[in-house]
């Protein structure tokens, strides 16, 4: 897989990840048409004002959009941290596709800005987002009481435990050409 920018020609595949109710019954609401073209045109925002957003994932052979995974600054437990998110269509998951997105996003983020951790939130319940940010070498950070979530779950991975854990990971899989990364 790889990433890149989203733009407003990936409404179709973004659509079929975030209006998907069992995808999204972790989160506050399931998309509609206009959530997912404001979606897109947040991230292309975030692209001109941060540098990062959440990028577009996309399978090697075909250039197909199966999810989106990225870097966003998010409000967590009172404070504005760097945040890795990750959606991957339904008929996707279940294959590292999050895994490998989410590593590549890490790499990115602590080769190309100063933030000291990365951070993941999610509701509580939401095993599969769990499963991924500990997959990445994130580790329990705190809960706390949330309206949209009931208990938000946060998880963490320091930049030197980053590199010490995945960098080394991903430097030699980049070395044998095992991933581009972003």
């Amino acid at each position: 897989m790889f990433l890149r920018e989203m733009d407003r020609n990936d409404y179709d595949a973004l659509y079929r990840v975030l209006a998907n109710t069992e995808i999204m019954r972790h989160y506050p609401y399931t998309f509609d048409e206009a959530r997912v073209r404001a979606w897109i045109e947040r991230n292309m925002e975030r692209y001109r004002v941060n540098g990062f957003g959440l990028w577009a994932v996309c399978l090697k052979g075909s250039g197909e959009m199966i999810g989106g995974c990225g870097l966003t600054l998010q409000t967590i437990n009172g404070n504005v941290l760097p945040e890795i998110g990750y959606h991957i269509r339904r008929d996707f998951q279940r294959r590292g596709y999050a895994k490998e997105a989410a590593k590549a996003v890490g790499g990115w983020v602590f080769r190309n800005t100063d933030y000291p951790a990365l951070y993941s939130y999610c509701k509580y319940t939401n095993e599969p987002s769990l499963r991924t940010a500990e997959s990445i070498g994130m580790h329990f950070d705190c809960d706390y009481p949330d309206e949209a979530n009931g208990i938000t779950h946060v998880s963490v991975i320091s930049k030197e435990d980053w590199l010490s854990e995945i960098g080394a990971e991903v430097v030699n899989q980049q070395k044998e050409g095992l991933q581009d990364g972003i």
